[in-house]
């Protein structure tokens, strides 16, 4: 982390005369001062000037020892041999780099070694030499150390290694096996990582002091067959101080890495992180306003430390009471060097369509094959609100470079969408603590907790050794899981992330009480940290507000190229995706792709499926082959691929709509032996698949659409399978008069459910029914006859889980009727004032000639004219029952509403 009690920085201005360092000759050679000198040049050309660029870089020579000794046998302190004053003059001397290739000089991933290391004990291709060492010196002149104020180094080193200066160690990376207990420096250690490693790290300047600085570092091979072995230091440059009493002045330049990562309420909220411009900046803050202009305000951010050997420092804030379904403007960094203004838009609460995109591993290739990758997602997901990434970002967690040239690849969409990344193993990679994760990242503080992990918390009550260990795991992952394992909500879908990475160093506790026996939780720590993220799951599941719901991890729980198989994962998890009928389970870690279904959700119809969509995707430049199909994890473990391909680099572009997710894998490259495998046949003892050539740059490489309606049910088809039409209502007629029956019919309801039909605006109950198994059901129902007739009305349909599906409806007045001659005003439901007249009164203008259902006849002196006004008001009644029968045959051919 930067310190802001640094001395000031030495400025440009100042004379640097000074003195050649020499690396590993222990020579120091003063340049001469002109005779022609002045005092004042003289006392200028006195002060040591610190040497620049670096001291240490490929082709430096160093002392070494491959001949399988332990240069401190015999030794108290098994360090000794790091030690400047070791005597190494039995050492063979050679120029960096170092490396062996099963037992040749030769390349040794992208490194090509100048010097050739031993490989085998006595020429036994099973027994390699276990640890190699190296020591080098740096000569100061008088008086440079206390002039250093920071130093920087790199190495390049496959597998494990540790560098010491001056008898201390300063650095480890993949050294996590090296038993510190042992007697012996010669261990197996390490991670097998394919291509050696790139760490970068930084060293104390306290440590060096004027004259020779001894530098020494160990390199471990992983096991005892490993194939090759390298080792380089590219860098170690030293840094200035500034002028004694010059003040601090933070240099001006822009943050860079800026990133925008969700919160719980995307709503009304936002998080941002970056990385300070220069490392004299200890402060940030984030400046946001409307993008139409105005008003900006300002609020503060946390420095949250700096990582790999750079001395910047990283910010994150986050900001609240945004306004929903807004579009804002905004810069970072602190006062006098801010970033340019970018924008970004909250989320719209109700919304539905919009698109993200699906990143497998980036990894290898970042500063050629990932920028084009993400500018071509880009231009197909022009409604992106974000990606989602399945883990290995980067190819080595501590590696800086990796990091900016990541970020230079995302530098657009990052700014501008919210980026859902989980860690991949790769991340762990020189940083076992994530430390670099959570410095460039931001995300909610949701994971798993005693709280959110149901049943399993039972375990951690009671005073049993037992108990008291799985309280010690569950309080550490409730800590440790942060910004791994979290979720976030956006417009309909919830977005999960799980940590798929199983660890034991860092999963393990400080403190972690004792216990024996095979119930010990010490004795299952990866399958129990599993299952501590599926029970977590399986509650944000089942509580989960909205409609889709996609999960994304690294390791797969169906492997997809060789060798590889989570057999841990596929366990603890599939169990929780199927029973929870999640949408999308999208992964990484395999490179290759591959895309496909549980068994058990196939359907009657081929190309469609009723369960979870399982995909593994890669999107960097590094490839692996797919497992043969005698191997096949899928296929051996109850679940189908559709489709796989290798030696392939995709995207993925999902579009969201109300009732569908589209998805579509496109091809962003692909390189010599690239092939793609589509399954056939489903109806032999295993899967068929027959070869398709992988299509061009630009092209879809794999798609199908998951369907879900408000019902819950839910099809996974195809292109060109017909998904099953959403429920809909269709009703006899699209008006009804009060008090009448109406036929109310349904169709694409979930089979057995039972469907609650009501009459809204305000509702009244009208039938129960049970929809049969093709999905229909049909039944007759009575509009009351108290029915307001001046108000907009539906036919809605309540479903079990309390949604709905509804059609417009017309509620008229009730029919009038010639059954009771003295009943009320045939007219209208308001009776008419009495107009008495000499003949008597007038029919419909009385108080018993305007009432419903009935009128009275006007008399004027005869008998005689009763039958005739009975036989007009009956044919009068017949004829506008007949126009009311013609109305409405003519509306129920075009009253069937379908709603999704």
């Amino acid at each position: 982390m930067t310190n802001p009690a640094r001395p000031p920085r030495l400025r440009r201005g100042v004379t640097a005369l000074a003195l050649a360092a020499l690396v590993g000759s222990g020579l120091a050679i003063p340049l001469a001062s002109p005779a022609s000198a002045t005092p004042e040049a003289l006392a200028t050309a006195a002060v040591p000037a610190v040497p620049e660029g670096s001291l240490v870089t490929t082709g430096t020579p160093w002392k070494y020892l491959d001949t399988n000794v332990d240069p401190a046998a015999g030794a108290q302190d098994r360090n000794a041999w790091t030690a400047p004053e070791f005597d190494d003059s039995g050492w063979a001397t050679a120029a960096s780099g170092f490396g062996v290739k099963k037992n040749e000089l030769a390349a040794v991933g992208p490194y090509m070694p100048a010097t050739k290391l031993a490989h085998y004990i006595d020429g036994d291709s099973k027994n390699t030499v276990p640890t190699y060492f190296f020591r080098t010196t740096v000569e100061l002149a008088t008086g440079v150390a206390s002039e250093v104020d920071a130093v920087s180094a790199s190495i390049i080193h496959d597998d494990a290694a540790r560098v010491f200066v001056n008898g201390q160690k300063v650095a480890g990376f993949l050294d996590s096996r090296v038993d510190d207990t042992l007697p012996s420096n010669l261990q197996y250690a390490g991670e097998s990582k394919g291509d050696p490693v790139v760490s970068n790290f930084t060293i104390d300047p306290a440590l060096l002091h004027d004259g020779a600085n001894t530098i020494a570092v160990a390199v471990y091979q992983d096991r005892e067959t490993s194939s090759d072995a390298y080792f380089d230091m590219t860098k170690l440059q030293l840094t200035p101080k500034t002028d004694e009493g010059g003040g601090t002045e933070p240099v001006i330049a822009a943050p860079t890495r800026v990133i925008l990562t969700p919160t719980e309420t995307p709503a009304t909220s936002q998080s941002f992180s970056w990385l300070a411009g220069d490392e004299t900046h200890t402060t940030g803050q984030v400046e946001i306003g409307l993008a139409t202009g105005g008003d900006t305000r300002v609020a503060k951010a946390a420095a949250v430390g700096a990582v790999n050997g750079n001395a910047k420092e990283h910010f994150s804030a986050t900001v609240e009471d945004l306004t929903p379904a807004t579009t804002y403007r905004y810069r970072v960094g602190t006062e006098g060097s801010m970033s340019e203004w970018y924008t970004f838009t909250t989320e719209t609460p109700g919304a539905t369509d919009f698109q993200f995109v699906y990143y497998g591993d980036a990894q290898i290739g970042l500063d050629t094959t990932w920028p084009a990758v993400v500018a071509q997602a880009e231009a197909k997901a022009p409604r992106s609100i974000g990606s989602v990434h399945a883990g290995d970002l980067i190819n080595t967690g501590s590696n800086d470079t990796e990091w900016l040239n990541w970020f230079k690849g995302m530098e657009r969409s990052a700014t501008s969408t919210n980026v859902m990344a989980a860690p991949g193993n790769h991340e762990y990679s020189g940083d076992k603590t994530l430390a670099s994760w959570k410095a460039h990242f931001e995300y909610p503080l949701n994971q798993p907790s005693t709280e959110t992990i149901g049943e399993l918390a039972g375990r951690a009550q009671g005073d049993s050794d037992v108990a008291r260990q799985y309280a010690a795991y569950f309080e550490h992952w409730a800590d440790f899981a942060a910004e791994t394992v979290y979720y976030t909500d956006y417009q309909g879908v919830r977005f999960i992330t799980l940590n798929a990475t199983r660890d034991t160093t860092f999963l393990k506790p400080a403190n972690l009480p004792g216990c024996t026996g095979a119930e010990c939780p010490s004795t299952k720590v990866q399958a129990l940290w599993t299952e501590y993220q599926a029970a977590w799951l399986d509650f944000v599941l089942k509580e989960s507000p909205s409609k889709w719901n996609v999960v994304t991890f690294h390791q797969p729980v169906y492997s997809t190229s060789s060798g590889r198989d989570e057999a841990v994962l596929r366990e603890y998890w599939v169990p929780v995706f199927e029973e929870n009928n999640i949408d999308l389970v999208l992964m990484g870690h395999d490179h290759t792709y591959g895309r496909g279904y549980k068994n058990d959700d196939t359907t009657d119809t081929r190309g469609m499926t009723v369960g979870p969509v399982y995909a593994v995707s890669n999107s960097g430049a590094k490839h692996y082959d797919l497992e043969t199909e005698e191997k096949n994890v899928w296929t051996n473990n109850g679940a189908t691929q559709v489709i796989r391909g290798e030696r392939v680099t995709t995207y993925q572009v999902i579009d969201v709509t109300a009732n569908q997710l589209t998805y579509r894998s496109y091809v962003a490259e692909k390189v010599n032996g690239s092939k793609s495998f589509k399954l056939t046949d489903t109806a032999a003892e295993r899967p068929v698949y027959a070869a398709a050539e992988v299509p061009a740059v630009g092209e879809v490489f794999d798609e199908f659409t998951v369907t879900k309606y408000d019902t819950g049910e839910k099809w996974v088809t195809e292109p060109g399978v017909e998904t099953p039409a959403g429920p809909a209502l269709q009703l006899g007629a699209a008006s009804v008069a009060q008090g009448d029956e109406l036929q109310v019919s349904g169709s694409g309801f979930a089979p057995g459910s039972k469907i609650a039909l009501e009459l809204h605006s305000e509702p009244v109950a009208l039938a129960s029914v049970e929809v049969s198994e093709d999905r229909a059901f049909s039944t007759a129902v009575t509009i009351p006859a108290n029915t307001p007739t001046d108000t907009e009305h539906e036919l809605v349909a309540v479903l079990p889980n309390g949604k709905t599906v509804s059609t417009p409806l017309t509620v008229t007045a009730a029919e009038t009727g010639g059954e009771n001659p003295g009943g009320e005003n045939p007219g209208g439901e308001n009776p008419g004032e009495t107009d008495t007249t000499p003949g008597g009164t007038t029919p419909g203008a009385g108080e018993h000639g305007g009432g419903k259902g009935s009128g009275s006849i006007a008399t004027t002196g005869g008998a005689s004219f009763v039958p005739l006004g009975i036989a007009t008001l009956a044919l009068l009644t017949a004829g506008g029952g007949l126009l009311l029968w013609r109305r409405r045959t003519a509306a129920a051919a075009t009253a069937d509403h379908t709603l999704g």
